[in-house]
């Protein structure tokens, strides 16, 4: 134990950066507390403190014990060995130094606040271990003795039947996992949901999810109530879709009671949240994820018209469902085998595949044992202790929950065709019945399907379909995540267009500039050079364009000692960035240079290009590239050296920057239709204004284009336009355009688009 780590901490003094002392949610709260979410104040009981009892009450070598040889598998046993392992830790003795800090921060939070105590593990709410729901959480705690046995509660279920499943199953040791305890002021919501920043189901990152029940937000997570669903489209925030779902009973606090009770019925029927809720919900959706590089799946309520946020997580799922829909053909073949079935009962998508299988209830975890491998578990709603089950079944129906439910978070991520928010599932499916689940359709049949017709399917999942175009346009994808590099280079993909520096670099955690102070220059040249190896090796020949960071300075000081080095602004967009930094901070530019020759000259991956970023001046532009010539990187038939084009200085001067000497010019539609405009997409007061197609915008694309074809250089296009906007791209290939870079889900819808304009074009000529 680090006896030198606080016990306790407020939220405003840890961010994300903190996981090892106040585990993931903890770290978040801090972190959105920090960046000014709405979010109730509270404090934190440490990982440290945790281990601090454990070490106290000398309970390591107690609980190995009675884990030593357990079979996870045999749920009686590990039901009894969890509830042992919770009795001890329930009634341990806090230490008093301990306690008194507990006791100190519950006191300034004023006079006997009602609190929720909630669970933060420390492996807990990352990219790869999702530990959704496996520890508890205590709602509307009051008074010193309540909350200190909350604590020790929420210490306890650590070692909850599910939790200790899930270690065993993942490979984790049970005491290199530390448990922090955020003690957070209750909101007595009226209302409350969960929202995702993509869509959980299809993967669309265009659309935020958003959830919403009557009462506390235990409900929704736990599946018990089916919520209303609302889709939001992130770049109009026109609101897709609403969906009502009646409501019959909310958690809500009574006379110092906090319960299920019925819903009054002047609500029962009635929308949970009104148009302008939804959208602010959805913009805040955005914001969590734009400030973390990550989709968001967060946990809201409201309270007295007030939005609060009480969590946030990453997705976990994002690989574990398909990029894009099934293709038209499989859906036909599906729908004809399905087509003489009868529908037993229809729900909501919540993860997509195929299954047929026996209807084996599950109404309790107690049950769990009832299912065989291979059976549909059909039951009112999941919770944690459910999962072993999950792994067993071809797939999943509940009567109750939605899209962010546990049922279907969970299901997304083991590949379990899923259905949810039935209403009378287990009324109508019988235990021993063959039925189909249709996990993408959310409809379950009766009778099973033949083999060959769900292999379809679960084959569909994984491999590109076999028509495969080839355009004179490239069409090469924007990435930033070195774990997707081989999955999208199977893509009839011509290359990376786009590969962006400031994820890999986020994950290192820490400002280059302190790296450099604490002379870990190396632990970045290394870490960068080997994230960009992925992607070259992965790509073998085809190039990938590497631009150099273009951190701006809110986000740079959102790094490990980021404070210290950047300065706060106004205006970001318009502030620090691009080529200006690499001229009055050459040693960052450095490091960034090491990292691509190394690639380029160590590992041998020649396809390495490399592209400048927001440059404001032709003169930068004549300096950066005396930098990079005085490090041995210069323009050859094997490096190529692009520039982006997105200010419109770029477009007016654009001649003089190519006489400078570069290869190529990149188009950076967002930036350059914000400056063209002179807007702000992400400000919701203007943000209407935004749009590509404006014709001043327009102007901007083709002269560049143009100029480019004439001047041969070549010339892409690496915004959201040319896959939104199949107009656009039409003008773009009759300007010249040579390639577009889109985001890994839209490759395969622009190659068509630019296939059907190539055609196009080509017949308006001849």
């Amino acid at each position: 134990m680090n006896k030198s780590a606080p016990f306790v901490v407020q939220f405003r003094d840890v961010d994300k950066d903190s996981i090892p002392l106040v585990g993931g949610k903890g770290a978040n709260l801090g972190e959105m507390v920090r960046m000014k979410f709405p979010v109730p104040e509270g404090f934190i009981v440490t990982a440290p403190a945790y281990f601090y009892m454990i070490e106290h009450n000398a309970f390591e070598h107690k609980i190995r014990s009675i884990l030593k040889n357990i079979d996870v598998n045999d749920s009686k046993k590990l039901q009894r060995v969890s509830k042992e392992i919770k009795t001890l830790i329930s009634h341990a003795d806090v230490p008093h130094d301990l306690a008194n800090a507990i006791f100190d921060a519950y006191e300034e939070m004023g006079n006997d606040p009602y609190v929720a105590v909630r669970s933060s593990a420390t492996a807990e709410d990352l990219p790869d271990a999702s530990f959704a729901g496996q520890q508890a959480t205590f709602l509307n705690i009051k008074g010193d003795a309540n909350v200190m046995n909350s604590i020790r509660d929420a210490w306890a279920s650590l070692f909850e039947a599910r939790a200790i499943f899930y270690r065993e199953t993942k490979g984790f040791d049970h005491f290199k996992v530390g448990l922090a305890v955020p003690v957070q002021r209750m909101v007595q919501s009226d209302v409350s949901g969960v929202m995702f920043s993509i869509n959980p189901v299809t993967n669309d990152k265009q659309t935020v999810v958003i959830e919403a029940i009557w009462g506390l937000g235990e409900n929704i997570v736990q599946g018990t109530v089916t919520p209303d669903h609302y889709e939001v489209n992130k770049q109009s925030w026109e609101i897709l879709k609403k969906e009502v779902i009646p409501q019959r009973i909310e958690m809500v606090r009574k006379e110092g009671v906090t319960k299920d009770y019925p819903v009054p019925p002047s609500r029962k029927e009635k929308r949970k949240v009104n148009d302008e809720q939804i959208v602010e919900l959805a913009k805040l959706s955005q914001k969590l994820q734009q400030h973390y590089f990550f989709p968001q799946d967060s946990e809201w309520a409201i309270e007295n018209g007030k939005i609060f946020l009480v969590q946030t997580r990453p997705i976990t799922t994002i690989q574990s469902v398909n990029d894009k829909a099934s293709s038209a053909s499989v859906d036909r073949e599906v729908g004809k085998a399905l087509s003489g079935m009868k529908l037993l009962a229809k729900g909501e998508s919540a993860s997509p595949g195929l299954a047929s299988g026996i209807v084996r209830q599950i109404l309790s975890p107690k049950e769990i044992n009832k299912l065989r491998a291979g059976e549909v578990m059909v039951t009112s709603m999941t919770t944690p202790d459910f999962v072993p089950a999950m792994k067993r079944a071809a797939a999943l129906v509940t009567d109750r929950g939605g899209q962010t439910s546990h049922a279907a978070i969970v299901s997304r991520e083991l590949g379990l065709p899923c259905v949810v928010g039935t209403g009378d599932a287990t009324k109508k499916l019988k235990d021993g019945q063959v039925v189909t689940v249709n996990g993408k359709t959310g409809e379950i049949f009766a009778g099973g399907l033949q083999a060959s017709v769900i292999s379809m399917v679960e084959k569909e999942k994984n491999v590109e379909p076999t028509i495969i175009r080839k355009t004179a346009t490239k069409v090469y994808v924007n990435l930033a995540e070195p774990e997707l590099a081989s999955k999208v280079a199977a893509k009839n993909v011509d290359g990376v267009g786009l590969l962006r520096a400031e994820f890999m670099i986020a994950q290192l955690g820490a400002h280059p500039k302190k790296l450099i102070k604490d002379r870990k220059q190396q632990v970045f040249i290394h870490r960068l050079a080997e994230g960009i190896r992925t992607f070259c090796e992965a790509f073998g020949d085809r190039p990938v364009v590497y631009r150099a960071t273009d951190f701006k300075t809110n986000e740079y000081r959102n790094l490990l000692g980021g404070k210290e080095y950047e300065p706060e602004e106004e205006n970001p967009m318009l502030g620090y960035r691009g080529a200006f930094r690499y001229l009055s901070d050459e040693k960052v530019f450095d490091l960034e240079i090491e990292a691509i020759k190394k690639v380029r000259n160590e590992f041998g991956h020649k396809n390495l290009w490399m592209m400048i970023p927001f440059v404001r001046t032709v003169e930068e532009l004549v300096i950066v590239k005396r930098i990079l010539s005085s490090k041995g990187l210069h323009r050859s038939p094997s490096f190529k050296l692009w520039m982006m084009a997105e200010i419109p200085s770029n477009v007016v001067l654009l001649d003089q920057f190519i006489d400078v000497g570069i290869d190529g010019i990149s188009i950076g539609t967002n930036d350059l239709t914000m400056l063209m405009l002179g807007t702000d997409r992400d400000n919701e007061h203007v943000a209407q204004e935004y749009d590509e197609r404006n014709p001043a915008v327009l102007w901007a694309l083709e002269k560049i284009c143009t100029t480019a074809r004439k001047r041969g250089v070549t010339v892409s296009v690496c915004g959201q336009a040319p896959s939104t906007y199949p107009e656009i791209t039409e003008k773009l290939v009759r300007w010249g355009a040579t390639s577009v870079s889109v985001t890994p889900d839209m490759i395969d819808k622009t190659r068509e688009v630019v296939y059907e304009a190539e055609q196009r074009v080509v017949g308006s000529r001849s």
